[in-house]
Protein backbone atom coordinates (compact mmCIF):
# COMPACT_ATOMS: atom_id res chain seq x y z
CA UNK A 1 0.00 0.00 0.00
CA UNK A 2 1.41 3.03 -1.05
CA UNK A 3 2.51 5.78 1.47
CA UNK A 4 -0.38 8.51 2.96
CA UNK A 5 -3.26 5.69 1.87
CA UNK A 6 -6.44 5.60 3.60
CA UNK A 7 -6.44 3.07 6.27
CA UNK A 8 -9.95 1.61 7.59
CA UNK A 9 -10.46 -0.33 10.74
CA UNK A 10 -12.73 -3.40 11.18
CA UNK A 11 -13.00 -3.52 14.39
CA UNK A 12 -16.09 -2.21 16.08
CA UNK A 13 -16.42 1.33 17.84
CA UNK A 14 -17.36 0.93 21.46
CA UNK A 15 -20.22 2.95 22.78
CA UNK A 16 -20.15 4.51 26.38
CA UNK A 17 -22.24 2.64 28.89
CA UNK A 18 -25.33 3.63 28.89
CA UNK A 19 -26.05 6.00 31.85
CA UNK A 20 -28.87 4.50 34.38
CA UNK A 21 -31.47 6.87 35.46
CA UNK A 22 -31.16 7.89 39.46
CA UNK A 23 -33.88 6.34 41.33
CA UNK A 24 -36.66 9.16 42.33
CA UNK A 25 -36.48 9.30 46.39
CA UNK A 26 -39.37 8.64 48.59
CA UNK A 27 -41.88 10.80 49.55
CA UNK A 28 -41.31 11.29 53.39
CA UNK A 29 -43.73 14.15 54.28
CA UNK A 30 -46.75 11.67 55.53
CA UNK A 31 -43.86 9.39 57.30
CA UNK A 32 -42.54 12.89 58.99
CA UNK A 33 -46.13 13.70 60.15
CA UNK A 34 -46.55 10.35 62.04
CA UNK A 35 -42.93 9.68 63.28
CA UNK A 36 -41.10 7.11 62.65
CA UNK A 37 -41.93 4.29 65.32
CA UNK A 38 -45.36 5.22 64.10
CA UNK A 39 -44.77 4.49 60.64
CA UNK A 40 -43.18 1.25 61.13
CA UNK A 41 -46.03 -0.11 62.68
CA UNK A 42 -48.04 0.11 58.84
CA UNK A 43 -47.50 -2.73 56.86
CA UNK A 44 -45.17 -2.39 54.59
CA UNK A 45 -47.32 -1.81 51.50
CA UNK A 46 -48.98 1.00 53.46
CA UNK A 47 -46.09 2.53 53.75
CA UNK A 48 -45.12 2.49 49.96
CA UNK A 49 -48.77 4.02 48.75
CA UNK A 50 -48.17 7.10 51.01
CA UNK A 51 -44.59 7.38 50.14
CA UNK A 52 -44.41 7.17 46.59
CA UNK A 53 -42.94 10.41 44.40
CA UNK A 54 -45.13 12.26 42.34
CA UNK A 55 -43.20 15.03 41.35
CA UNK A 56 -41.96 13.46 38.50
CA UNK A 57 -45.32 13.80 36.87
CA UNK A 58 -46.37 10.17 37.11
CA UNK A 59 -49.79 9.23 39.01
CA UNK A 60 -51.19 6.44 40.61
CA UNK A 61 -54.82 4.73 39.93
CA UNK A 62 -56.43 2.65 42.17
CA UNK A 63 -59.40 0.52 41.27
CA UNK A 64 -62.18 -0.76 43.46
CA UNK A 65 -65.36 -0.28 44.57
CA UNK A 66 -68.19 0.81 47.14
CA UNK A 67 -69.73 -2.43 49.65
CA UNK A 68 -71.23 -0.73 52.75
CA UNK A 69 -72.82 2.66 52.57
CA UNK A 70 -74.80 4.26 55.13
CA UNK A 71 -76.34 7.88 55.02
CA UNK A 72 -78.81 9.60 57.61
CA UNK A 73 -81.56 11.46 56.68
CA UNK A 74 -79.53 14.56 58.05
CA UNK A 75 -76.51 13.35 55.98
CA UNK A 76 -77.93 12.53 52.53
CA UNK A 77 -79.99 16.04 52.80
CA UNK A 78 -76.16 17.76 53.74
CA UNK A 79 -74.68 15.68 50.90
CA UNK A 80 -76.94 17.81 48.76
CA UNK A 81 -76.19 20.98 49.77
CA UNK A 82 -73.18 20.21 49.86
CA UNK A 83 -73.05 20.32 45.68
CA UNK A 84 -71.99 23.75 45.34
CA UNK A 85 -68.69 23.13 46.72
CA UNK A 86 -68.31 20.15 44.50
CA UNK A 87 -70.05 17.33 46.24
CA UNK A 88 -67.69 15.86 48.85
CA UNK A 89 -70.01 13.58 50.22
CA UNK A 90 -71.90 10.24 48.70
CA UNK A 91 -74.89 11.77 46.74
CA UNK A 92 -76.23 8.29 46.55
CA UNK A 93 -77.47 5.38 48.51
CA UNK A 94 -76.14 2.98 45.96
CA UNK A 95 -73.57 0.16 46.37
CA UNK A 96 -71.05 -2.37 44.33
CA UNK A 97 -70.43 0.74 41.73
CA UNK A 98 -67.27 1.00 40.71
CA UNK A 99 -64.94 3.64 42.67
CA UNK A 100 -61.65 5.04 40.99
CA UNK A 101 -59.02 6.93 42.79
CA UNK A 102 -56.18 9.08 41.11
CA UNK A 103 -53.45 10.58 43.09
CA UNK A 104 -51.33 13.32 41.02
CA UNK A 105 -48.93 15.91 42.18
CA UNK A 106 -50.11 19.34 42.30
CA UNK A 107 -47.64 21.95 40.99
CA UNK A 108 -49.76 24.95 42.10
CA UNK A 109 -49.23 23.91 46.48
CA UNK A 110 -46.64 21.41 45.97
CA UNK A 111 -49.39 18.81 47.75
CA UNK A 112 -51.33 16.03 46.38
CA UNK A 113 -54.76 15.99 44.12
CA UNK A 114 -57.27 13.30 45.16
CA UNK A 115 -59.89 12.50 42.48
CA UNK A 116 -62.48 10.25 43.51
CA UNK A 117 -65.01 9.05 40.80
CA UNK A 118 -68.06 7.15 41.93
CA UNK A 119 -70.17 5.39 39.73
CA UNK A 120 -73.71 4.09 41.40
CA UNK A 121 -76.42 1.28 40.02
CA UNK A 122 -77.48 3.63 36.98
CA UNK A 123 -73.94 4.16 36.07
CA UNK A 124 -74.24 7.87 37.08
CA UNK A 125 -70.71 9.50 38.26
CA UNK A 126 -70.14 11.45 40.84
CA UNK A 127 -66.56 13.09 40.82
CA UNK A 128 -64.80 14.33 43.99
CA UNK A 129 -62.06 16.19 43.57
CA UNK A 130 -59.61 17.46 46.66
CA UNK A 131 -56.18 19.01 47.82
CA UNK A 132 -54.22 17.24 50.30
CA UNK A 133 -51.58 20.17 50.97
CA UNK A 134 -49.13 20.52 53.66
CA UNK A 135 -49.82 23.14 55.78
CA UNK A 136 -51.43 24.73 58.90
CA UNK A 137 -51.33 23.80 62.38
CA UNK A 138 -51.20 20.08 61.89
CA UNK A 139 -48.96 20.08 59.03
CA UNK A 140 -51.67 18.62 56.68
CA UNK A 141 -54.95 20.57 55.21
CA UNK A 142 -57.51 19.04 52.83
CA UNK A 143 -59.11 21.80 50.19
CA UNK A 144 -62.09 21.50 48.24
CA UNK A 145 -63.83 24.40 46.51
CA UNK A 146 -64.99 27.72 47.10
CA UNK A 147 -62.17 27.88 49.14
CA UNK A 148 -63.25 25.50 52.28
CA UNK A 149 -61.13 23.16 53.83
CA UNK A 150 -59.94 20.91 56.92
CA UNK A 151 -57.26 20.59 59.19
CA UNK A 152 -56.36 17.13 59.70
CA UNK A 153 -54.67 14.84 62.09
CA UNK A 154 -52.72 11.67 60.98
CA UNK A 155 -52.19 8.47 63.33
CA UNK A 156 -51.28 5.18 63.32
CA UNK A 157 -54.23 2.76 64.70
CA UNK A 158 -54.24 -1.06 65.10
CA UNK A 159 -52.53 -0.83 61.85
CA UNK A 160 -54.14 1.21 59.81
CA UNK A 161 -53.64 4.81 58.74
CA UNK A 162 -56.28 7.17 60.01
CA UNK A 163 -56.93 10.89 58.96
CA UNK A 164 -59.44 12.88 61.45
CA UNK A 165 -60.63 16.64 60.94
CA UNK A 166 -59.58 18.59 63.61
CA UNK A 167 -61.19 22.13 62.26
CA UNK A 168 -63.00 23.54 59.37
CA UNK A 169 -61.82 26.83 57.76
CA UNK A 170 -62.42 29.16 54.66
CA UNK A 171 -59.48 30.69 53.42
CA UNK A 172 -59.10 33.34 50.83
CA UNK A 173 -55.38 34.38 49.71
CA UNK A 174 -53.79 34.69 52.99
CA UNK A 175 -56.61 34.69 54.80
CA UNK A 176 -57.74 32.39 57.40
CA UNK A 177 -60.91 31.97 59.10
CA UNK A 178 -61.71 29.31 61.37
CA UNK A 179 -65.17 28.14 61.10
CA UNK A 180 -66.78 27.72 64.31
CA UNK A 181 -67.64 23.95 65.31
CA UNK A 182 -71.79 24.45 66.00
CA UNK A 183 -71.28 25.18 62.45
CA UNK A 184 -69.62 22.53 61.12
CA UNK A 185 -70.47 19.17 59.57
CA UNK A 186 -69.30 17.36 62.28
CA UNK A 187 -65.97 14.74 62.57
CA UNK A 188 -64.59 13.80 59.60
CA UNK A 189 -62.41 10.52 59.99
CA UNK A 190 -61.05 8.62 56.78
CA UNK A 191 -58.78 5.76 57.37
CA UNK A 192 -56.72 3.48 54.98
CA UNK A 193 -56.31 -0.45 56.05
CA UNK A 194 -54.83 -3.21 54.02
CA UNK A 195 -56.49 -6.25 53.44
CA UNK A 196 -54.27 -8.22 51.41
CA UNK A 197 -50.89 -7.20 50.45
CA UNK A 198 -52.28 -5.84 47.28
CA UNK A 199 -55.65 -4.58 48.28
CA UNK A 200 -57.06 -2.23 50.76
CA UNK A 201 -60.12 -1.01 52.65
CA UNK A 202 -60.94 3.27 52.44
CA UNK A 203 -63.71 4.23 54.64
CA UNK A 204 -64.75 7.35 55.50
CA UNK A 205 -67.42 8.38 58.79
CA UNK A 206 -68.56 11.51 59.56
CA UNK A 207 -70.30 12.24 62.46
CA UNK A 208 -71.88 14.86 64.29
CA UNK A 209 -71.64 15.94 67.78
CA UNK A 210 -75.06 16.01 68.38
CA UNK A 211 -77.19 13.94 65.59
CA UNK A 212 -74.52 10.93 65.55
CA UNK A 213 -73.34 9.59 62.35
CA UNK A 214 -74.36 11.14 59.64
CA UNK A 215 -72.39 9.12 56.84
CA UNK A 216 -70.87 5.47 56.76
CA UNK A 217 -69.04 4.60 53.57
CA UNK A 218 -66.18 1.55 52.56
CA UNK A 219 -64.72 0.93 49.64
CA UNK A 220 -62.37 -1.83 48.92
CA UNK A 221 -59.69 -1.32 46.46
CA UNK A 222 -58.46 -4.34 44.85
CA UNK A 223 -55.68 -2.89 41.67
CA UNK A 224 -53.43 -0.46 41.43
CA UNK A 225 -51.92 1.58 38.34
CA UNK A 226 -48.89 3.30 38.69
Amino acid sequence: MASGALRFSTQPTSSPPARQAEPIPPDLRYQTLIGQPNWQQLPIEVQRRFSKNLTSGKSTIYIGHVTNLAISRLGWMLAQALRIIGAPLPISRATGGLSVVTVTNDPATGGQIWTRLYLDATGAPQIIQSRKCFLGPTGLEEHVRAGIGMSLSITVENGALVFRSQDYFWRWGRLRLTIPKVLTLGRMTVTHKAVTSESFLFTLDLDHQVFGSLVHQEALFESEMA
